[in-house]
């Protein structure tokens, strides 16, 4: 059997995908849509209507709060509502409605429901608001209270505008009387289709009562009544559901709401041609996507031609498979295992090389630096050594009484040279070591310098120099103070060491935010620029003869660089016009 392609297979899943999911759609919206859309409005419509039946039976609402509500309720759901008894008597006043107060303070209410299903395009356009001065002219309800008086209106007048209906003094049983007043209240509903819905709730109400026997049960046994019902004059579907509330007193009242049903019909039908235009524009999709699958087809190909190129220069770098169930998709996971095990073999091997490298480096360097270090210890033993042996030697062969004293002198010399020398060793092979640790606590730097400066008294008497300390908003150190004390005795010591004689040797400690500063300077000679990242090293001295009464054991600085390191410090060294000057920065 002949295999499909790709591009095929793919084409017929979508066609097919498509008119399975079409028909669907279409099926469930000729069949259920109706159905499914009216019970989701008939069941939010009546509990839209038992919360307000609810309040209604609970609240005790006066007369005109039952309209305002009842308003709001009609303005916020689309439901035409009204208040009735069993036997059909209006309970509620107009929802929509002015409120008239005239100048002797009295209260007219003026109801607009049958006003408006004759002349809302009128009234509309007069513009009545709240604050306007209107005269009504109309029919007094019989036995209202006297400070709130019910007027039927046969005409509205506001002035500077028409009157908008008719003026007659002839009434059907009750007085004629002309109001007016200044408007306090004014309701009126927002939809311009609300006289038909308005007739169509009167049609609704003159059809249903007086109840038959049955419905009339179910509501004195508080069942809510719900039917379907058809206007007669215009065909307009609505669902017409009662709902029975018990008040207080023991009566029943009805809440009698209508809704209509014909703007689902509407929507259905207008459903009915979006699905058709749907259609049209699926079926040219399918044709553009068949365009694409072909494009699917060769990308994973030239993706994995690339990648192919790639490795042939050695370059396994890795790519993502094709996640396809199929011939294409199997090569390309193949392949990407192969260029990601490739990648991995290649990139050991380099790590290995790199490795290897700097093993190398590294004991090359160690060698060396052993080397060296061995050749600077050998040769700054063997010089106090070969003094000894000498001055010894003399000593033995019995020299003169005058230079005996002389003799051993030079040798306790050189024996404490030889003893500064294995101390300085001893001390930068601790600080190197792995195990170091620093015992850092928290003291004022000024106060350790005070004490390692007293130990310097006699040397900077003996060459007649001032030693100059300047604090400036000094911060507290937390470092190790013995080893700090080292590195104070190994600045002041070459500063003294390497000064003129009658000069000034000045230090400088200063808070610069949350760091501290330490610097001193003398007056002397200079270091020579291309020496002055050297003299941190291990055993250098700028003097070139090596001299150690000018020059140290040469591990002074090596040390002090090492134990700054260690506190994390910054430190230079640099020239100045009249000396050196050494600085550090210890963190804060």
């Amino acid at each position: 059997m002949r295999k499909r392609g790709v591009t095929f297979k793919l084409f017929i899943m979508t066609v097919v995908f498509f008119l399975c999911f079409y028909g669907m759609v279409i099926l469930c919206q000729l069949l259920l849509f109706d159905q499914f859309y009216e019970n989701q409005k008939i069941s939010g419509n009546e509990k839209q209507l038992a919360k307000f039946a609810q309040n209604y039976a609970q609240t005790g609402w006066s007369s005109s709060k039952t309209s305002n509500e009842a308003a709001r309720f009609m303005l916020q759901n689309k439901i035409q509502l009204a208040i009735l008894t069993l036997d059909g008597k209006v309970r509620m006043d107009d929802p929509y409605h002015i409120t008239l107060k005239t100048d002797d303070q009295s209260l007219y209410v003026v109801p607009l429901s049958l006003f408006l299903n004759s002349y809302e395009t009128e009234f509309r356009a007069a513009g009545i608001q709240s604050g306007n001065v209107v005269t009504v002219e109309g029919e007094m309800e019989p036995g209202t209270e006297a400070m709130n008086q019910v007027l039927y209106p046969l005409s509205i007048h506001k002035t500077g505008r028409p009157s908008v209906g008719y003026t007659s003094n002839v009434t059907i049983g009750g007085e004629y009387k002309k109001v007016s007043g200044v408007v306090t209240e004014l309701i009126q509903p927002v939809s311009r289709t609300y006289t038909t819905r308005q007739g169509i709730l009167l049609d609704a109400i003159s059809e249903w009562f007086p109840l038959s026997d049955e419905r009339k049960e179910k509501l004195e046994n508080m069942e809510v009544v719900e039917e379907k019902w058809t206007q007669t004059w215009s065909g307009v579907r609505n669902s017409i559901m009662i709902y029975p509330v018990e008040q207080q007193s023991g009566e029943v009242d009805l809440l009698f709401s209508v809704t209509s049903l014909q703007e689902i019909g509407e929507t259905n039908e207008a459903l009915r041609w979006f699905y058709v235009y749907l259609g049209v524009g699926g079926f040219i999709l399918i044709i553009i996507l068949s365009f694409f699958f072909s494009k699917m087809v060769t990308r994973p190909l030239i993706s994995m031609n690339n990648a192919a190129k790639r490795m042939v220069q050695l370059d396994f770098s890795v790519h993502e498979p094709i996640r396809q169930n199929d011939e294409l998709g199997s090569l390309s996971s193949s392949l990407h295992t192969l260029s990601r095990s490739l990648d991995t073999a290649l990139g050991d091997l380099k790590k290995a090389n790199q490795q290897l490298v700097k093993d190398i480096a590294e004991k090359q360097r160690m060698e060396q630096a052993q080397q060296e270090f061995f050749a600077n210890a050998s040769h700054e033993l063997k010089t106090p050594l070969s003094i000894v042996k000498s001055f010894s030697e003399g000593l033995q062969d019995g020299v003169g009484a005058g230079k005996q004293d002389h003799y051993l002198k030079v040798i306790v010399e050189e024996a404490q040279n030889m003893e500064m020398l294995v101390e300085d060793m001893l001390n930068l092979a601790t600080l190197q070591s792995d195990t170091f640790k620093l015992r850092k606590s928290t003291f004022m730097l000024s106060e350790l310098l005070e004490d390692v400066t007293g130990n310097y008294v006699h040397m900077l008497q003996d060459k007649q120099l001032e030693a100059t300390v300047m604090t400036s908003n000094e911060l507290p150190l937390h470092a190790d103070a013995r080893w700090m004390k080292h590195v104070l005795s190994n600045f002041i010591g070459n500063a003294i060491q390497h000064a003129q004689e009658n000069s000034d040797i000045t230090i400088q400690i200063e808070g610069r935010g949350s760091r501290l500063m330490f610097s001193i300077e003398n007056v002397g000679d200079t270091i020579p620029e291309e020496k002055l990242e050297q003299i941190w090293q291990r055993f250098y001295r700028v003097e070139s003869s090596r001299n150690r009464r000018t020059g140290g054991t040469g591990l002074g600085l090596s040390i002090v660089k090492r134990i700054l390191e260690l506190h994390e410090s910054e430190y230079q060294v640099e020239n100045t016009e009249k000396g050196v000057k050494f600085t550090v920065i210890f963190k804060g």
